[in-house]
């Protein structure tokens, strides 16, 4: 009797234990269909962009898009890179490997991972183009995500809630798929939102500095035959989105570089790729990228700031 009494008692937490494992199931279930149908997604949208990747302004499968709105603007870059999806995915998942594709643009003055209770964190400083004190630059943090990751399919996300001037909403998107055994298909996604101090200050920055700036969709037609390319709140996503995917090949690229020339060559290959469009994209000589960057990355290595 004693032995039966415990097989009856012993029932209820093995049904329990049951019931969990079958909410597990379901719920892995459920998440590998999330995956398989983003991924099949992806691979829709590169079998209905083939004919733009293979001819297109950029000399290069790459196809941009954006948009904007009273209170949002937003950036899709969709590209083939050079490079196996597991090389790819491997590189692009980690923390510590987005600091490093975000100090590459000029305005990035610091990045540094923090680990919190809710996951890796990027400590960045939004600064102006030229050279700064990195305490006068803006803190921005990152929340750093790896959302999926499957044999065939990577979804990073990074997100900020504040930004510089009033801008808010940051989310960075990439995803990525194989395309074949030597080739990866990319979707960048680059979003903010803004205030009405937001607003303002962009409006103040398009009718001054930025008031011949431009970005890559063609419009139409200037008087003298030249394209007419986008402005306003549309070329500015468009030129921080080209930025962001420049610096995933420039990281991409170094990565066959011995440990110590990595940083050298991914700065000078950012900067190379940067100035094939220097109508949207030139700011600063080359010989000052350098001089800033090197001197911001000691900094950078030399620990967290106070």
């Amino acid at each position: 009797m004693p032995s039966i009494g415990r097989v009856r008692t012993g029932r209820k937490p093995v049904r329990m234990l049951a019931a969990v494992l079958l909410c597990v199931s379901a719920a892995v279930a459920g998440a590998r269909a999330t995956d398989v149908n983003s991924a099949s997604n992806l691979g829709a949208k590169y079998t209905e962009l083939r004919a733009q990747l293979s001819n297109n302004q950029f000399r290069k499968p790459l196809y941009l898009d954006s948009r904007d709105s009273s209170d949002s603007v937003s950036g899709d870059v969709y590209a083939v890179l050079d490079h196996p999806f597991a090389t790819t995915a491997a590189a692009l998942s980690g923390a510590t490997d987005w600091c490093e594709i975000v100090f590459l643009q000029i305005n990035t003055k610091y990045c540094r991972v923090s680990t919190r209770d809710q996951g890796s964190v990027l400590d960045a400083r939004i600064g102006r183009k030229y050279d700064q004190p990195v305490d006068q630059a803006y803190r921005v943090e990152f929340a750093h995500r790896v959302a999926a990751r499957t044999p065939d399919y990577l979804q990073v996300e990074l997100s900020a809630e504040q930004g510089p001037l009033g801008t808010r909403n940051y989310r960075i998107v990439l995803e990525a798929i194989p395309v074949d055994r030597d080739r990866t298909f990319i979707r960048l996604s680059y979003s903010y939102g803004f205030g009405t101090m937001g607003r303002v200050a962009m409006q103040i920055y398009l009718g001054t500095t930025g008031r011949d700036k431009v970005g890559f969709t063609v419009t139409g037609t200037q008087p003298d035959g030249q394209p007419q390319h986008v402005g306003g709140m549309r070329g500015v996503i468009e030129r921080n989105s080209m930025r962001y995917y420049l610096a995933i090949e420039a990281f991409l690229g170094a990565l066959s570089a011995p440990p110590q020339a990595q940083l050298e060559k991914r700065l000078r290959d950012w900067y190379a790729a940067s100035e094939r469009y220097p109508r949207q994209l030139h700011e600063i000589g080359q010989a000052e990228y350098l001089e800033m960057k090197r001197k911001q990355y000691a900094r950078q290595q030399a620990g967290p700031l106070a």
